[in-house]
């Protein structure tokens, strides 16, 4: 009965995660945190949450970037770009996780989920930060209907951002698609496909460096894993195809939601559990 809800909650999170971009990690970790507290599973720290949701995105993130580039939304160069901050990030944050405690984790991790459900409730209002062609990268997209985008950003802010990113990532074990979408779209212009594509290619190299972290320090417990994986690839694939198909909104306040909800919790068990 274990096995079942691990492999349904990495396919509902990474259904989830490769739909608009956050990678699964923002549900597993809470999820893995409360099955911790049950009858039948093994008690989880917050390091052990984190470092086995990092692992379990290594897969995710594979399987996104697979079904993306099919539809020729990744955007490789600014991708890899990005990663030379967000990878030292994610190595530095899975380190910073090891001396917080649970009361500490939950505090933190219920701060960061509101903060992510109030991105999700501004980023359609929000308008993009217009950009200047002679101060950066200016890159251009074609979409399935024939229209182009023109968007671009400074390669030195991209860097520092997604370093910033990448500290959070490691640190809760989110992925960082939470906050590298929204900022892909709201201050470097991609447009949304564009950005949730490339954030779901980010995810892949940067939780292989944070899970090496992560094992080393004997954060990954590996039954756990390795229920959580087969739910995580096939939720990828179904992600990508609601993203290709469907308008997002419905799932966004759904999740937007539960988001709300978990984080009051967490905070609630840091300061009175």
């Amino acid at each position: 009965m274990e096995w079942v809800l691990l492999v349904l909650l990495g396919m509902a999170a990474s259904s989830l995660g490769s739909l608009i971009g956050l990678g699964g990690g923002i549900i597993v970790v809470p999820a893995l945190l409360y099955l911790g507290t049950l009858h039948g599973f093994d008690h989880i720290t917050p390091q052990v949450a984190v470092g086995t949701s990092l692992f379990t995105m290594i897969f995710t993130g594979l399987s996104s970037t697979l079904s993306y580039m099919k539809h020729k939304t990744v955007d490789y160069k600014s991708g890899l770009l990005f990663l030379i901050g967000s990878g030292p990030g994610s190595i530095l944050g899975a380190w910073v996780t090891e001396s917080l405690n649970l009361k500490s984790f939950n505090i933190f991790f219920g701060l960061f989920i509101i903060l992510v459900s109030i991105i999700l409730t501004l980023k359609n209002k929000l308008k993009p930060i217009p950009y200047r062609k002679d101060k950066g990268i200016v890159r251009t997209f074609t979409d399935n209907t024939g229209t182009t985008f023109e968007y671009g950003f400074n390669p030195i802010a991209g860097i520092l951002i997604s370093f910033v990113v990448g500290f959070l990532s490691g640190i809760f074990g989110v992925g960082g698609g939470s906050l590298m979408v929204p900022a892909m779209i709201l201050i470097f212009f991609f447009p949304p496909h564009v950005a949730v594509a490339t954030s779901m290619f980010m995810i892949f190299p940067s939780s292989v460096l944070s899970s090496i972290t992560h094992v080393a320090l004997g954060n990954v417990n590996w039954l756990y894993a390795f229920a959580l994986i087969p739910g995580a690839w096939m939720g990828a694939k179904v992600g990508v195809y609601l993203n290709t198909r469907l308008k997002s909104k419905t799932i966004v306040i759904l999740l937007r939601t539960i988001l709300v909800i978990v984080g009051v919790r967490l905070i609630y068990q840091g300061f009175f559990g």
